[in-house]
């Protein structure tokens, strides 16, 4: 079976949420959820070291138990039970769980104190006003509540752009195996990095599309096949997601990459240019009546209407077709224009792996420098650091740089940093003194998100008032699917940043991706710079870098917009603060 690790790790963590809705014993939970928090963390494919017979139990917080669960799932692309407690657990219960501010301790709560069974029954609690009397809710949680169950439209049918990634990879490696193929691309909101896509799509040249076809079908992740033609397919994989499949002649290879990569917007836009010009511009080419003109490659499609080639990231008709007449289009970045990583834990905190095994996995991507922001003390569920604590790190980073810049010959260095909380105040959880000592100081927010748009907003700048604060780290708090951003006036703290010398960081933790397409092209607009860290909690979270990328080049950020594409003597130059 070709399971990805992303897969194990949901049925663990889907387990582990209806478990604890049920009440079960508390360590039965955390084996389970400790497993799906290290599991997409993992280098290696699970399925590989399965096959491979490696002893799973090498690995943290897998144990005998868990290691036996992992080799069921790989084999048979199912867990037992997780289906016994499905059965247990109502579908209309677990539907709770997806509407958001809802974890399985609250749900357990609200079942068991009002007989909460279903969205119904928890909207009619939330309109009589029952459930802000419960210990742990609170008025302001009932409000919130009342706002998620009126936007609520269903699940979301949308996948994280990481997981589609994971999802595609193997199909792609599975198509290109098998013979004829001249060109593969998966098209879409996939290739304009949307941070979330729907359906899949697979766009093959090839001159035999009846064998592509059948090939793909019998791809061993699918569930369902929707239809099966000779030059067009379409399934469903076990995940749940569509893709969708088309097979087109090579001489219409631009054409059709340009046709299903979109976005539509971007697409009407080009083809109202060719209509200005006595052109038609379909999937299958340029047309001038009934002669083909271009079609071949994406540059000759952008040509016939008179534009330079615009990436498929910066297709959503926001300015990119007025840019390509002007001949403005910026340069943008990418990631080999990246010198290090400014926002990273190690097992000293809520990460995985220690100080020398962080360093040497980015001295290997080729970085000249990676930040060590492991958590301060506030955030205790992370395990943070006190001041006494990150004296101590600073000492041990001092003495693993002596053996790095010999083993590295000077060109790699780790730099002594923190991610600092921000208090709901505004002040920081460590004293100035022990900050004094860093390299870099990294600020968040990671309590009381329910602070009204003003208040957080005046308690972020308050941060920022502080000299030592360099970056502030994911700035609007969101989660992907699960958490909405805080209000926060993003305009007035960008504004704020720009004056005091201090960054905003683009978040490329895939839950994350914080900031927004839309917010980095405001910074850009203001002249803010950006950090692209990856907020890495093990050495293959570092590798999460290009989905930052990705982001930032939708955003319309070039190198020069990102702090973190200098080297270290450039980048200290910007970290001074007067």
């Amino acid at each position: 079976m070709s399971i990805q690790n992303r897969e194990i790790a949901a049925i663990f963590e889907e387990i582990a949420d209806l478990l604890e809705i049920e009440g079960a014993d508390a360590f039965r939970v955390r084996a389970y959820r400790e497993a799906a928090r290290l599991i997409p963390g993992l280098a290696e494919g699970l399925a590989e070291r399965v096959a491979n017979g490696a002893d799973l139990t090498e690995l943290p917080s897998i144990g005998e138990a868990i290691a036996k669960k992992i080799a069921v799932i790989v084999e048979t692309g199912r867990l037992p039970q997780l289906e016994e407690v499905r059965r247990r657990v109502p579908p209309s219960l677990r539907e709770l769980l997806q509407l958001g501010g809802l974890g399985p301790k609250r749900v357990k709560a609200l079942r068991e104190a009002l007989g909460v069974a279903s969205l119904a029954d928890l909207r009619q609690a939330v309109e009589a006003g029952k459930v802000h009397e419960l210990p742990g809710f609170g008025e302001k949680t009932e409000a919130q509540l009342r706002e998620r169950l009126a936007r609520w439209q269903g699940p979301s049918s949308r996948t994280p752009l990481i997981e589609a990634e994971e999802l595609v990879r193997p199909l792609v490696e599975h198509l290109r195996g098998g013979p004829g193929i001249l060109d593969l691309a998966v098209a879409g909101s996939f290739r304009r990095r949307r941070e979330t896509v729907g359906d899949l799509d697979i766009l093959v040249a090839c001159d035999d599309g009846a064998a592509v076809a059948e090939r793909f079908v019998g791809y061993d992740a699918v569930a369902e096949v929707l239809s099966h033609g000779e030059t067009r397919a379409s399934v469903r994989l076990r995940s749940g997601i569509q893709v969708d499949l088309r097979v087109v002649p090579p001489v219409s290879w631009g054409a059709a990459l340009h046709y299903f990569t979109g976005s539509q917007s971007h697409n009407v836009a080009v083809r109202r240019r060719g209509v200005e010009r006595g052109l038609k511009i379909s999937e299958y080419g340029v047309y001038r009546g009934e002669e083909a003109i271009a079609g071949r490659t994406e540059e000759s499609v952008y040509t016939a209407v008179g534009l330079p080639f615009i990436v498929p990231e910066l297709r959503e008709d926001r300015g990119e077709i007025e840019a390509g007449e002007r001949g403005a289009l910026p340069d943008l970045v990418t990631l080999d224009d990246i010198r290090g990583d400014l926002h990273a834990h190690t097992d000293a905190s809520d990460g995985h792996d220690s100080l020398a095994a962080m360093a040497e996995a980015a001295a290997a991507l080729g970085y000249e420098y990676l930040a060590i922001t492991d958590h301060t003390k506030h955030l205790g569920v992370a395990h943070g650091l006190d001041a006494k604590r990150l004296a101590a790190q600073i000492a041990a980073i001092d003495r693993l740089n002596e053996r790095l810049a010999k083993r590295h010959e000077g060109r790699f260095q780790l730099l002594k940093a923190s991610e600092i909380d921000i208090l709901e105040d505004g002040s920081l959880d460590l004293p100035d003194e022990i900050l004094a000592r860093l390299d870099l100081r990294v600020a968040s927010i990671h309590h009381r998100f329910d602070l009204p748009e003003h208040r957080q907003t005046e308690r972020v700048i308050r941060a920022m008032d502080n000299r030592h604060v360099n970056i502030l780290a994911h700035p609007t708090g969101r989660l992907i699917g699960a958490r909405e951003p805080y209000a926060i006036d993003l305009e007035r703290v960008m504004r704020a940043a720009l004056e005091r010398g201090c960054f905003l960081e683009l978040n490329a933790q895939p839950s994350r991706l914080d900031l927004t397409d839309l917010a980095c092209q405001q910074a850009k607009e203001l002249g803010l710079k950006v950090a692209i860290s990856t907020d890495a909690h093990s050495r293959a979270g570092l590798e999460r870098m290009r989905l930052g990328i990705g982001q930032a080049r939708r955003g319309w950020l070039s190198a020069d917009d990102v702090i973190n594409s200098r080297g270290l003597a450039a980048l200290r130059r910007l970290l001074r603060r007067a």
